[in-house]
């Protein structure tokens, strides 16, 4: 069993305000008679041997500077109780370690001269048995959150150099000439704030855009991951449809939905990539409407936006929207339809070499003649879709779609002539995701238009000759949707 250097001071325990005293006889008594526990024989996580790879085109960016990539912090959700931690995504890429018990580690790229770096990680080893953290400590005891890797194991496992986390501290104080710490994750080491002194804000962001970049485009393995998320998801859509019937009973039927996909979430990955979208009625028209306290009405539309995250962080991302009641109404049908023609444009629109904007447009123009042939729009929709204009925005609001990989909004600090104003290119995962908000309250519409909520998302992989649809086992056009509800109902 390793233990910690007899030279380091033990840091102070997270201890709750209501933690019963211990005595120098039971601090003595926990000290002694531990059996040997090895970390569980797991087989090494088949992301440790793509991440080599992956950290030499990081290495080539940025020639004899040191890169410090931080897991990121525990954050409070109230009192002595922190949120569910998740690595940084580009700790998790870097690294391939996705796991709670990465909480406060740093991986850092050491120059070895001119060009090449050595990747170090620092961690938080296993506490040792001489000491009190393991039984007494909140945060990081063995007894209150689980087993961590020593020094020696973490090393086996990554085939990464690990050092004591302690050390980093040591390593970053003072000026810092060449040292680049990534930009939106914090990099503070039990309180002590790990951050070059030398103002690199700017530098900070350029790493950070990097590693977006660098993740544009997925490997094999990532879709493989992409596609084991997505069939998960629609086995939760599955649970969902099967549970109407007692959604629409419960007071708070969104509620009841959210539960049904995140326990599919939970059970088969890390859980939801991002917080459940389940708006029924006219909360379908707000874009992020995850307060989920409505009740279900069978007259009206179900839209639900979730999708599961891996255990190794890769997340699928599909929205569907459904009739409680198991049939579209025509007006509803008529929705529902407009946006269907609109992704079915912007998928066609996919492929590589076209601009990443060009499914944006191609949907939009769809949405835009339809608005103007029901009478919506009061312009032709070729005067709407003028960027001076824009008046068909109103019923649509956002984008078109996004980049999918380790985050739902995957590669977001990347620089905008390689993403929004770039080209698609083979292997990049993306959503094609247009949709109607045709809010309660707005006068320019109908009344039978008002409140209605339809949006449709797919996840697709850029092929050599366009794109695959990685989520197709779910159906989307209206027949399709209706029978594959009543199958599921009956």
């Amino acid at each position: 069993m390793t233990t910690q250097p007899s030279h380091r001071a033990a840091p102070p325990l997270n201890i709750g305000s209501h933690d019963l005293p211990v005595s120098p006889a039971l601090d003595a008594f926990m000290a002694t008679a531990w059996a040997a526990t090895p970390l569980p024989a797991t087989e090494r996580v088949a992301a440790y041997a793509v991440t080599p790879a992956r950290r030499a085109r990081l290495s080539t960016a940025f020639p004899g500077e040191r890169l410090v990539v931080p897991a990121g912090q525990l954050r409070v959700r109230s009192n002595d109780d922190d949120h569910r931690f998740r690595p940084h995504s580009a700790y998790t890429w870097l690294t391939g370690l996705s796991g709670e018990d990465q909480v406060g580690h740093v991986l850092v790229l050491e120059p070895t001269g001119p060009e090449g770096h050595e990747p170090i990680l620092y961690l938080r080893p296993r506490s040792p048995r001489s000491g009190s953290e393991f039984y007494r400590d909140r945060r990081y005891g063995e007894f209150w959150v689980g087993r961590r890797a020593d020094l020696s194991e973490a090393a086996q496992l990554t085939g990464l150099r690990a050092e004591h986390l302690d050390d980093l501290e040591k390593l970053l104080t003072g000026p810092q000439p060449g040292t680049r710490v990534l930009a939106g994750v914090d990099p503070a080491v039990d309180g002590h704030t790990a951050r070059p002194a030398a103002g690199t804000a700017a530098q900070d962001a350029r790493l950070a855009a990097v590693l977006s970049e660098l993740r544009l485009v997925k490997d094999a393995w990532e879709i493989g991951q992409l596609q084991l998320a997505v069939d998960h998801t629609t086995a939760g859509f599955e649970d969902v449809v099967r549970a109407l019937p007692t959604a629409l009973r419960h007071p708070r039927g969104e509620r009841w939905i959210e539960g049904v996909f995140d326990l599919r979430a939970r059970a088969e990955g890390n859980g939801t990539g991002y917080q459940t979208i389940a708006a029924s009625g006219a909360h379908a028209c707000v874009l992020h409407w995850i307060r989920n306290d409505g009740a279900l009405d069978p007259s009206r539309l179900l839209l639900l936006d979730a999708g599961v995250e891996t255990d190794t962080l890769y997340t699928a991302d599909v929205t569907r929207t459904l009739p409680l009641g198991g049939t579209f109404s025509p007006v509803q049908r008529q929705a529902y339809d407009l946006v269907l023609a609109a992704q079915d444009a912007g998928i066609a629109a996919l492929r590589p070499g076209a601009s990443f904007r060009d499914f944006h447009r191609a949907a939009m123009r769809v949405i835009a003649e339809g608005l103007a042939d029901w009478g919506v729009l009061r312009i032709p929709a070729e005067q709407a879709l003028q960027e001076d204009s824009g008046l068909y925005r109103r019923y649509t609001l956002c984008s078109s779609g996004h980049m999918l990989g380790l985050d739902v909004h995957d590669c977001a600090k990347a620089r905008a002539d390689t993403y929004l104003d770039g080209v698609l290119e083979e292997g990049q995962v993306l959503t094609v995701e247009p949709g109607l908000y045709l809010q309660p309250d707005d006068e320019t519409l109908p009344l039978e238009l008002r409140g209605i909520g339809v949006r449709i998302e797919d996840d697709l992989v850029i092929t050599a000759d366009g794109a695959h649809l990685m989520s197709s086992a779910l159906p989307r056009t209206a027949p399709a949707i209706e029978e594959w509800m009543g199958t599921l109902l009956s």
